[in-house]
């Protein structure tokens, strides 16, 4: 095979820049490294496992970074990044390693930001996906979420799903991505996939162009605002599948995003039809794995009539409780699996309590483990647990009584 630089749209990208491009995603390649980060006043540099190495070349100047940008970007690309200040787009190098490459404007130079996309799907055994998402993705219709810090591995995790379905069972696929990142062939299922900028202006349009194609499942790349997620929630309920993502860190978190993107006066609406098309969270984050290489943390959110019942009366922050005590239903908190991530020996303790949405609580958790105490702990903890329900419905009867206009 040619060696070069290609895009689904133009080919073959020419530039004088080009064969030194080709050395820095070499070195990706050869060092099995995640990015490849370009700025003005350092070397390039690289993450593997969640650290960063410079590569030992020069200090990159203004007119490096340049020359490296006009080497891979197509023209409307660059004309994007000349308008907007930033673009993205996906790159196909030798051997059909892909990368999705961000490009921004910095203190009045460019930065470039490039990430290898896997070549091969990674199957949920692999990435530790929790089961009830086997259970959720075949549903005929409602709103799944996977959400989560940029590059936690959301577009894996969604391109898994994908996979698994396509494997395994007949359904019609459209996914809208900004951009195409993995490229799925028809199995079982049929798929089109259409980039955002290239194929249909916004995400919008392509949720409202989709649903005239008989689409199984929509796929929606970036939930990223408020005409977008309501489209997505009124596809999901009008007979669709539709996974999405968003940029939050937790199930509570991601309803209240949702419903706070909307005006005051829409709000209770929102709330009615997102209990009753919502069917689940997946929250997740990486973690440097000992050794070599990351593994994904997760949160599991079902939702159940308990659930979305909480939805509707806005009590968000009563989910997490849910979640803790809806083990039956395959849900479980971040932190749980952050705990069993240390126990196995998979992650250092200090990464992972970088990453604990309640890490003094969990560091407490972990010190109890390391000394032999954890059952009594755990009962100290789930006897909190009951404490804080109670209290919690103490303040909800409160509310409602002052809703109501009666007195205690």
């Amino acid at each position: 095979m040619a060696t070069g630089l290609t895009t689904p749209a133009t080919g073959l990208i020419p530039g004088g820049a080009a064969p030194q491009m080709e050395k820095l995603l070499n070195t990706i390649i050869q060092a099995k490294a995640s990015d490849l980060f370009i700025t003005v006043g350092s070397k390039p540099a690289i993450k593997k496992g969640g650290h960063y190495r410079l590569i030992e070349t020069k200090v990159l100047d203004a007119d490096d970074t340049v020359a490296l940008m006009k080497s891979i970007t197509p023209d409307r690309c660059q004309q994007e990044l000349q308008e907007c200040g930033g673009t993205d787009f996906a790159i196909e190098y030798t051997g059909g390693v892909r990368f999705r490459v961000a490009i921004f404007r910095q203190r009045g130079t460019l930065g470039i930001v490039m990430r290898r996309i896997p070549s091969e799907f990674l199957s949920f055994e692999q990435i530790r996906m929790p089961e009830a998402i086997k259970r959720l993705i075949i549903r005929p219709r409602g709103l799944l979420l996977v959400t989560g810090p940029t590059g936690s591995g959301k577009t894996t995790s969604l391109a898994s799903m994908i996979n698994f379905i396509n494997a395994n069972y007949d359904r019609h696929i459209i996914t809208l991505e900004d951009p195409i990142e993995y490229f799925h062939k028809h199995n079982k299922c049929l798929i089109n996939q259409r980039e955002i900028g290239t194929d249909v202006p916004t995400f919008k349009e392509g949720i409202r162009r989709a649903l005239r194609m008989a689409p199984d499942i929509i796929l929606v790349g970036e939930m990223r605002d408020l005409d977008t997620i309501h489209a997505a929630i009124e596809a999901a309920e009008t007979g669709h599948i539709v996974f999405g993502t968003l940029h939050t860190n937790s199930a509570s978190a991601t309803v209240n995003r949702i419903i706070d993107v909307f005006p005051k006066d829409q709000q209770d609406q929102i709330r009615t039809q997102l209990s009753v098309a919502l069917i689940g969270v997946l929250s997740q984050t990486l973690l440097p794995k000992k050794g070599e290489g990351v593994v994904a943390a997760y949160e599991m959110m079902v939702t159940t009539p308990a659930i979305s019942n909480l939805i509707r009366e806005n009590k968000t922050y009563r989910i997490d409780s849910s979640i803790q005590t809806g083990a039956k239903d395959g849900m479980f908190l971040m932190d749980d699996t952050l705990f069993r991530l240390w126990r196995e020996g998979l992650c250092e303790k200090e990464e992972i309590l970088l990453k604990a949405q309640k890490p003094l609580e969990l560091a407490d958790r972990i010190r109890s483990a390391e000394i032999g105490k954890l059952d009594e702990h755990d009962d100290e903890r789930a006897e909190r647990d009951r404490r804080h329900d109670r209290d919690d419905d103490d303040r909800d009867r409160d509310r409602d009584r002052r809703s109501s206009g009666v007195r205690r």
